[in-house]
């Protein structure tokens, strides 16, 4: 038989014994707080401006892709400085050629990451207008996710649409390129799934 005890409206803590159901605060939401306002997903912490649940929808912005150049100027910039030191103190026992070959395999992924480092041009709303438009029918809910394709890691809007009906008759998926908006591929197809259950 669970039990709890008993505390005064001025007491601060309240012991609940296991079988008893408490809520309070991060259990209420399903997601961990850990007091200063991010969230844990998962295990990792999620800084505020990557959580668009705690930000006026109007000002939340996607964060660009181009951060991707950031390492990577670090990494080229390590790179020459490797180089300088190895020509400035030649052969040694800490210096030698040897990090020559790092400085070589920093500015092969420096270059990479800056190359690789797109612009996004097209946020998820831009992404969702060219989804409608290739799908070509109204549409009720609607999710955008982004994703990567390609050697050259360019940034691409998955969007998955539903009809607007309810339960929706129909849903789409679309591909759209994030750097200049064309959709890449697309098709639709009768919704599968049975929603019988979520209708009130």
């Amino acid at each position: 038989m669970s039990e709890r005890n008993h505390t005064e409206p001025g007491d601060e803590v309240e012991h609940v014994e296991e079988g008893d159901s408490g809520s309070s605060g991060a259990a209420d939401s399903g997601r961990p707080d850990d007091g200063d306002g991010s969230v844990q997903a998962g295990g990792d912490l999620l800084p505020e401006d990557l959580q668009p649940d705690l930000v006026d929808p109007e000002d939340y912005v996607f964060p660009n892709n181009n951060r991707r150049r950031v390492p990577g100027y670090l990494y080229l910039a390590i790179a020459v400085g490797l180089a300088l030191l190895v020509l400035a103190r030649g052969e040694g026992v800490f210096v030698n050629r040897g990090l020559l070959g790092a400085a070589a395999i920093l500015a092969v992924v420096g270059g990479y990451s800056i190359i690789t480092g797109w612009d996004l041009n097209i946020d998820e709303r831009d992404a969702l207008v060219a989804a409608i438009a290739a799908v070509g029918f109204p549409v009720g809910h609607a999710s955008a996710q982004m994703g990567w394709r390609g050697l050259l890691s360019r940034p691409t809007w998955r969007v998955l649409l539903y009809s607007a009906e309810e339960p929706p008759d129909r849903r789409g998926f679309a591909l759209v390129d994030g750097v200049d908006g064309r959709v890449i591929q697309s098709f639709v197809e009768a919704n599968p799934e049975d929603w019988s259950e979520l209708d009130a």
